[in-house]
């Protein structure tokens, strides 16, 4: 158990979402176990033992987060409201509280999964084990550098920045991760063989995460062998994806799809519509924002604009599409893979991106990491278009 907590402390830190030593980790059992000693160890205990749950985990993030939380939190009266599917999905909203009190933070993660101290951190829990806390605590920090920097575009569009929010920007930008190279060294295919498509697949789903363009359980990945599709688990995290991966048979309409992605829907129609094998689905953050910025403050559909959209979006040539997870009659299958068919990826509303390859994953990663430093300069020539910004400010 000791080295669980131990695992998840250091996928935190291998993340960038918190640094050596900032996350607190404790697992109840016979008796509570911690990732290492802290004097915040008794409250969170109270609070575990208050909500019913095994795992907690209270870390600081590490920058840019840290910024950013902390400056949503200062600003937020209460309670962060992100517009992400994530957040639309899993988190509904972010309460702040103003320290750690064992009995405020215990209400609030009756009702949450997940709750602020402003200045020091978040707090996340898993019903179970850590796996649970840690996927939260991810969504939080992806949810809010989301949050961030899409009210700082929508802000700019209306010339209603004030110096505060410039200051943390130019601050923030400092801090940033570097653009993903769009090359790698993926296996190269096609794959004909169980033997080669599982590890392949285990391969690419590791450098997404090690590039920092899905995080924590979000994000699947596929290969079509014809008649199987392999696709990574439901909830599954893509650095952990061997001795996981769900083989489907599209020629058995009977075949159990329960322990598969999600998304199997999407992908499945994917292969299918376009004749590429491989397909990648990652929550790269600059598409996922811009994906947000809409101009269109009379928008009829503006409250269902994650379900359908009535208006054509792009991003430099790359469509925007609605649609909700799975294969409801709003799923991604009905919106992605007719999009999928003449151009180089598809990017979700608040959700993601899909990119797919002809024979194996380096087509799909090099056309996934394109688009998202695509999206990422766009963004700040938006930024720097329509405002004032500091002269160091660059994408």
């Amino acid at each position: 158990m000791e080295n669980l907590l131990q695992k998840y402390a250091a996928k935190l830190v291998r993340a960038g979402l918190t640094e050596a030593g900032g996350a607190l980790l404790g697992l109840r059992g016979a008796e509570t176990l911690w990732s290492r000693e802290d004097k915040a160890c008794a409250a969170l205990e109270t609070v575990m033992a208050a909500i019913d749950k095994q795992a907690i985990l209270f870390a600081e993030p590490a920058e840019p987060y840290r910024t950013i939380i902390e400056y949503l939190a200062e600003t937020s009266s209460g309670v962060i409201e992100p517009r992400d599917f994530e957040t639309r999905t899993f988190l509904h909203d972010l309460p702040v509280l103003p320290e750690l009190d064992p009995q405020a933070v215990a209400a609030v993660l009756k009702r949450r999964r997940s709750v602020i101290i402003a200045g020091r951190g978040v707090i996340t829990f898993g019903k179970t084990g850590p796996k649970a806390a840690f996927v939260i605590y991810s969504s939080v920090c992806f949810a809010c550098f989301v949050k961030f920097f899409s009210d700082t575009l929508y802000h700019v569009r209306r010339n209603s920045v004030d110096h505060r929010r410039k200051e943390i920007l130019n601050k923030v930008m400092e801090r940033l991760d570097p653009p993903p190279a769009t090359t790698g060294t993926l296996m190269p295919g096609p794959f004909a063989a169980e033997e080669q498509i599982l590890p392949a697949m285990a391969e690419a789903g590791r450098l997404l995460v090690d590039c920092r363009l899905v995080d924590s359980n979000f994000g699947n990945i596929s290969y079509f062998a014809d008649p199987v599709l392999y696709i990574s688990p439901k909830g599954g995290a893509l650095d952990e994806l061997q001795g996981r991966i769900v083989p489907v048979s599209l020629a058995d309409h009977s075949a159990p799809t329960q322990t598969a992605s999600t998304e199997f829907p999407a992908h499945r129609d994917i292969v299918l519509a376009t004749g590429q094998r491989a397909v990648l689905h990652g929550h790269p953050k600059f598409a996922v924002i811009l994906s947000l910025d809409c101009d269109k403050d009379d928008c009829e559909g503006r409250d269902t604009c994650h379900i359908r959209c009535p208006h054509e979006r792009s991003i430099g040539g790359v469509p925007i599409v609605a649609g909700e997870a799975g294969g409801g009659p709003f799923g991604l299958c009905h919106t992605v893979p007719p999009a999928m068919r003449d151009h180089p990826g598809v990017i979700v509303y608040g959700h993601g991106l899909f990119t797919a390859g002809k024979h194996d994953f380096n087509e799909a990663f090099a056309r996934l990491a394109a688009i998202e430093n695509a999206c990422r300069q766009e963004y700040f020539r938006r930024i720097k278009q329509m405002g004032d910004w500091h002269s160091d400010l660059t994408s």
